[in-house]
């Protein structure tokens, strides 16, 4: 079965077979101070906790990025609670 790159079709079918969490934990021994939260789902994107630096995974146009301002610091929010949660988690 042969899948035409950026179906919705396609989209749908990695959805389903390929299910990740909203939020994943990252870290690198390139970085050794960083921890990195990633968000998987639109706007995809990766977080330095230890500067709040982000690397956007998407691509925006104008209309986009005004409603990703506003989005964003919700989004920012989420990634800092996941984190203190996953980080309770470790400590039970």
């Amino acid at each position: 079965m042969f899948l035409q790159k950026g179906s919705t079709f396609e989209a749908n079918f990695y959805r389903q077979i390929m299910s990740f969490p909203k939020f994943l934990l990252g870290d690198n021994t390139d970085f050794p101070d960083s921890i990195f939260v990633i968000h998987t789902e639109f706007p995809r994107f990766i977080i330095n906790l230890e500067n709040d630096e982000v690397e956007w995974l998407e691509e925006f146009d104008k209309h986009d990025e005004k409603e990703l301002l506003s989005e964003a610091e919700n989004l920012f929010q989420e990634a800092n609670d996941f984190y203190d949660r996953e980080i309770e988690r470790y400590d039970e």
